[in-house]
Order: structure tokens, then sequence, then C-alpha cells
């Protein structure tokens, strides 16, 4: 706007002089040789100004002429240089894609385009084509030729410390990292990389000086750095927690006062100073820090601060620290674990309810289990609670790339990362929340009580007495429970149907009818509790059913056995069927696989048949064209 108001102002002031110049009187006379000319002051100036132009005009086109070739061979050097140019953007584009075939082309279009000595954007493009291609070595063999030029020295060391990283080489990383770091203090890769690989070889002096230049920079957040310097004096403490008790706790008191809620600095600055004899300043720093965040190393920490205390003095600090922080997991916990030490199952029991009925986690289950045994010893009730245990959701732990540590480590094992570790619950393994369907406040039995006194007498009738034959025990080890869960109450109760009938319909027929039914009875439930048994049932029933459990207790169905057979349907001993020859056996159902015994035909002794797997290729259910599962073993 303002160019545009000048030249305004001077068409003006020119139009201005003209118009002077026209209404001025007066004339120019200018003698050439013998003549004389008299012209008007006007047109004295338009010659003036024209003979100018003239001149100006004819010097313009004898250095147009003069410098023609010149102007040309920068025209078309401008042109090649851009379409280098757009070569080379092309090609950085296509190698962030990860397209190395458009790059490698690029590259040789720049590369003829522009020169490689001038143009450092070359050597970038062939570096990263080269890893895109997989040439690793070469590579590293142009990052290495980068370091010889000053512009492209940090390029180079960039490009070798990701790949001594993708190696694993941490003396490599160390190395270009550091030299990064010194040649360019700027470079915040550099320096996290630094103080990583610092603290991952344990220079925790050297990683806190690293980080104050950092912060003196800016490079880091006042926070971040603060937490970062935390963690580095808790792991310096660690380190000189034995051999230098007075740092040790200097230093844990300085990352207490950094993060005041981080367990691990409070946990060591007490431990030195509970080493030092400063008991009151240790329990002040437990405290504080419980309140910011309660921790179960806090916690512990808290309640074992002096050895020489009893259970019951280690129940007061417990009831101390829930009264600083009330209503809280933790302190429930502690609180439940010191009472069970002391004695004191009542209050223990009150605790590890609270838990239960607000966060049923793991650790509550397996200290409800210690308390049952501790107090009533009673092994059915300690393996409720633990099998609810195995099934509830996990404690915290303390957490880094996917690695659960028992302790707290400064930096993760996987990727050196500092800070790494988080107190949370490992997401590979959160187990369902589970409802807790037992009451912890109901003691189990005794184990040295009796039955209870108004259990009622259940009556079972006798079995009839019949020969009893030996018969080889199953190898435990090779039984294996292979396919989907069986409803062994389902087949009880089907198995007994079928005695019925077979007893009523066909009272003579032989004790080989109820082989099919056999498999159904291996699966008698010990547990079906008093209500099955206080029923009335026919003798005849309640025999085969017990026959069918005494069964399964051996690994096997007792209905091929013919003193049995006999047994179960209270029939008169009877002459033994002959046994059908191993090669042709008896045809039976797919879904109804044979648990009984089959004879052997070289020895005639009873061997146990193990069931067969639903999934096994050699056994026909029906379908010969389903595909089939793999077995797992």
């Amino acid at each position: 706007m303002i160019k545009v108001l000048i030249f305004i102002a001077l068409v003006f002031a020119l139009g201005f002089g003209f118009a002077w110049l026209a209404d001025m009187p007066g004339d120019v006379a200018v003698t050439v040789g013998d003549q004389l000319i008299h012209v008007s002051l006007m047109v004295a100036a338009v010659g003036v100004v024209s003979i100018v132009a003239a001149i100006m005009l004819t010097w313009w086109i004898i250095r147009v002429v003069f410098t023609s070739p010149e102007r040309l061979n920068r025209f078309f050097r401008a042109r090649k240089r851009d379409r280098g140019y757009q070569s080379l953007s092309t090609g950085i584009i296509a190698a962030g894609s990860g397209d190395p075939a458009t790059s490698r082309r690029m590259l040789k279009q720049a590369g003829g385009l522009l020169n490689e000595t001038t143009e450092p954007l070359i050597q970038l493009l062939d570096a990263q084509t080269t890893l895109l291609e997989g040439k690793h070595g070469d590579a590293r063999q142009k990052f290495e030729a980068m370091l010889e030029d000053p512009e492209l020295r940090l390029l180079g060391l960039r490009g070798l410390y990701m790949e001594a990283q993708r190696l694993g080489d941490r003396e490599a990383q160390k190395h270009y990292a550091e030299k990064a770091a010194e040649l360019g203090p700027q470079l915040i890769w550099a320096g996290k990389a630094a103080i990583d690989l610092k603290t991952a070889s344990g220079d925790w002096d050297g990683a806190i000086r690293l980080l104050e230049k950092q912060k003196a920079a800016k490079h880091v957040a006042r926070e971040d750095a603060d937490r970062k310097r935390a963690v580095l004096l808790t792991a310096l403490a660690m380190d000189n927690a034995e051999s230098d008790p007075a740092k040790s706790k200097q230093a844990a008191l300085e990352a207490h006062r950094l993060a005041p809620g981080f367990a691990p600095a409070a946990v060591t600055a007490a431990e030195a100073a509970f080493r030092l004899n400063e008991m009151r300043r240790g329990v002040k720093v437990l405290e504080t820090c419980w309140r910011k965040a309660p921790h179960p190393d806090v916690a512990l920490a808290y309640v074992n601060a002096r050895p020489g205390d009893s259970a019951l003095d280690r129940l007061k600090r417990a009831r101390r620290l829930e009264a600083i922080k009330p209503n809280t997991t933790e302190s429930s916990l502690i609180v439940a674990q010191m009472a069970l030490e002391a004695g004191e199952f009542e209050q223990a029991r009150k605790s590890v309810a609270a838990v239960l009925r607000n966060e049923p986690r793991e650790s509550a289950f397996m200290l409800m289990a210690d308390i049952e045994d501790a107090e009533t010893g009673d092994q059915g009730k300690v393996r409720e609670w633990l099998s609810r245990a195995v099934r509830a959701a996990r404690d915290p732990a303390w957490t880094a790339d996917g690695i659960v540590a028992e302790k707290w480590a400064p930096f993760s094992p996987v990727t050196g990362r500092i800070d790494a570790f988080e107190w949370k619950v490992p997401v590979e393994r959160t187990g369902a929340l589970i409802e807790n369907d037992l009451d912890p406040m109901v003691p189990g039995t005794p184990a040295d009580a009796g039955p209870p006194a108004d259990a009622e007498e259940t009556v079972v009738p006798a079995l009839p007495v019949v020969d009893a034959q030996p018969e080889p025990q199953a190898d435990a080890a090779s039984v294996k429970t292979i396919g989907e869960p069986v409803d062994l109450a389902a087949r009880v109760e089907a198995a007994r149907e079928e005695r019925t009938r077979a007893a009523g319909d066909a009272p003579d027929e032989t004790p080989a009818a109820d082989t099919e039914t056999a498999p159904e009875s291996t699966g008698m439930d010990e547990d079906r509790g008093t209500e099955d048994k206080a029923k009335p049932a026919p003798a005849i029933e309640t025999a085969a059913a017990a026959a069918a459990s005494a069964a399964m207790a051996n690994g096997k169905a007792g209905d091929n056995d013919p003193a049995r057979a006999q047994a179960g349907t209270s029939q008169p001993p009877a002459e033994p069927a002959p046994a059908a020859p191993a090669a042709d056996p008896p045809a039976k159902p797919a879904d109804k696989p044979d648990v009984g015994v089959k004879a052997d035909a070289d020895s005639g002794e009873q061997a146990p048949l193990k069931p067969p797997i639903p999934d096994d290729p050699g056994v026909e259910d029906g379908e010969p064209d389903k595909p089939r599962r793999f077995r797992l073993f």
C-alpha cells in the first residue's frame, strides 16, 4: 500500500513539474555549428528526457546481448536445481512412508540433478533408503561417513545410535548418545538416552548431573525433572544403604521432599533413619507418605520399625496407620495381618471382611485362609478360601513394560527407561471380580471336633456281599482330563433310571444288558449333600449307585464285571458271559464311551479301559467328515 502511495506521489510530482515548465515563459537557444536553434523551455525538457531514455535503452540492449549466454546458463541451472529439489522432496516423502522403490528412484534422479557434496539431504535420503531395503551394514557405513562432515555429524550420531539400539548394544548406545549430548546440548533425545544409559549402568551421580543440565537448559519440564531426580536419588540411597547410612538418608530424604507420595523413597529414608537410631524422624517420613498414598511397603516398614516389638505392639502400630488413613484397603489388610500374628482372630476377621466388601482381591482371600487355618484348622474352609483366591482379582504390583517385579527398580529391565515401574494391577493377569458367598465372621469346624450335634443320621442300605476280585490299580499319572466338563449328576440320574427300567421290565436279563449305561454312572459326585441321601429310594437303585461310586473311585466302571453287575441288579449269581474277541468288540454309541474293563487276549486278565477322547481320530463319532481339533498335552 505504501509503494502505491509513493508511485502516485511521483506521478503527481512529474505532472506538476511539466505543467510548471509549460507555463513558464522563455526559450532555450542551442548553437550547433553555424546554426542557432531557439526552442521553448518545454520542448527542451522533453528533448533531454528523450535523449536520456534512448541512451538507457541502448545500454540495456547491449548488455542483454553480451550477457545472454550467462543468463541462459543460469536459467537452465536453476531449472535443473528445482527439478532436483522436487525429486529430493518426493524421495524423502517416499522414505518416510516406507516406499523403498520410489525412494531409490527419486534418489537417482536427485543425484543426477544435484551435487551430492553440496546437498546433505541426498546423503540422508541415501541412508534412509538403504535402511528401508534392509541393508543395515551399508547404512551404518553411510552414517559413519557423515561423522566426517561437521554439518552432518549429529545426523550420523543419531543414525548410529538407532542402529545400536536395534542391535541391543548398550555400550555403543551410551557412546553415541553421550557424544551427541556433548556436541548438541539442545538435543532432547541425546540427553534422555544418556540418562537412561547411565542409569542402567548404575552411574547415579552422572545421571543426576546430566539431568540438572537439561533442567537448566529447560529441555525437561520442572515436574518431570523433579520426579526423575527423586527416582535417581532413591536408587543412590538404596545402593548406599549398607555402606553409608548417612549418605543414604540424605539422598532419600531429598527424594522424599521432591515426591512425598513415592513409597520407595519414603521406605528407604525411614530404614536409613532407623539404622542411625533416628526413630521419630523415620516414623514421621512413613506417616507423611502414608497420608499421601497408602502402600503395603510403607505399612510393613512402619509396623516393623523396632525389631524387638511384640505382636501386640505391631498391632497397635497398624491401628495407628488405620486411624491416619481409615476406610482404605491397605489399612484393613495390615491390621488384619498384624491381628493374625497377635492371635486376635476376631479383629482379623473384621478387617478382612471390610476388604471383601469393598475390594475383594487375592491377598484378602489368602489372608482369610491363613486365619481359618490358625484359628480352627478346618481344612475344608481353608480350601474354599484358597479356591476363591485363585479366581480373584490380582493385587497391585510393581509393573514395567509387561514385567512384574517383587521389588521396585529405578529403570525398566526391558528398555532401560527410567521411572518405568508403576504400582498397579498387572494388566495381563487381571482376574475377574467374583462374588464371595462365604461369611468371614463364621469360623469353620475345628480339626479335633466331631460332627455337629444336630446332624441328621443317614442310613445307607448295605450292599450285597459279592466275591471281591483283584483289579489292577490305574496309573494316576496316565489319567488326563481331556475335552469339555461332564455333568456327572445328570449321568448318575440317567443310570439310575435305566437300571430301574431294566430291573422292572426284564428281571431275567443278563448283567451285560447294563453295559451301555455303565459309563454314565462313573461320574457320581461325592458332594451331593444330605438331600439325596435323605430321600427314600429302592434298595436296588441305592446299591447300584453306590457300586457305581466305588467304581468311579477306583478309575473303573463295574458294570462290565459280572459280579458287580449282579450286585447292582440284585440278581442271583450267574455264570459270567464269555468275553468277546478282541478283534470284534461290541458296538457302542459314540456319545457313551466305555470306561469299564476289557479282557486281555493274551493273559486273560482284566485291565481298565480309559475313557476314549471325544476328539480322538480313532473314535467314530458319527461325523467322519467334520474337522477335528488338535489334541492338547
